[in-house]
């Protein structure tokens, strides 16, 4: 394990109050760097994230995938590539310290894309809508390809070599969902493993809105439909 190559992508939107508290609770021992795309916040994410030891690169451009793909872009720049990246979001919804156990089944071999499936939620970590629709894209993908996921959860692991070969474009709403395609696609192994899930910290940017949560249902539909 030690000498795998195992970063993190952190995209963060306004996350001053939590981005810390997530930096913090990632196993040191076992990555390499902890990037946090600063997605244009207007409060103090980036001084944040960087004094909790974490490299902070900018991206200005709203979006989720956006800034997902900024922190691809760092990682692409250096010299020796990641085996294995890492994404979860900043608002402390994740268990950072779960990674080891996420991870397993890429050092298992068994996968190269592992989704942290949201099977333990505290009470109100989730919405109705996001459960709802959760629910709907999972179901259109299993008919659609076949495909055995449960959950579009933004902690997951994923191979470089993975990575590389999907090619992820998606600059907003879609991004986790444009993963899972693509890998079903590209017939790579895949695995879910059980996470827990807490109430977030901080008003969601997507699911604390009518807008937002149109926005990213409509997104997540159409990009699952896009590529059949």
């Amino acid at each position: 394990m030690d000498k795998l190559r195992i970063d993190v992508v952190i995209p963060a939107y306004n996350e001053a109050q939590s981005v810390g508290l997530v930096v913090q609770d990632i196993p040191k021992y076992l990555v390499r760097h902890i990037v946090v795309a600063d997605n244009n916040s207007t409060d103090d994410t980036a001084r944040v994230a960087r004094e909790a030891g974490a490299v902070v690169v900018a991206e200005n451009h709203q979006g989720y995938g956006a800034a997902c793909l900024k922190g691809l872009d760092f990682l692409r720049k250096q010299e020796l590539k990641p085996d294995i990246v890492v994404f979860l979001d900043a608002d402390y919804s994740d268990h950072p310290e779960e990674m080891t156990d996420l991870i397993q089944p890429i050092l298992d071999g068994k996968a190269e894309l592992v989704i942290g499936s949201r099977s333990t939620r505290e009470k109100g970590a989730m919405m109705p809508q996001q459960i709802f629709g959760n629910w709907l894209a999972t179901s259109l993908m299993r008919v659609l390809y076949g495909a055995k996921f449960t959950d579009l959860g933004p902690f997951r692991a994923i191979t470089w070599r993975a990575l590389e070969e999907i090619r992820m474009q998606d600059r907003d709403f879609g991004w986790t969902v444009e993963m899972q395609v693509k890998v079903l696609k590209k017939k790579i192994p895949y695995a879910e493993h059980p996470v827990k899930y807490r109430r977030r910290k901080g008003v969601s940017k997507i699911t604390g809105t009518i807008r937002g949560t149109f926005m990213a249902g409509y997104k997540i539909i159409l990009t699952i439909l896009r590529h059949v």
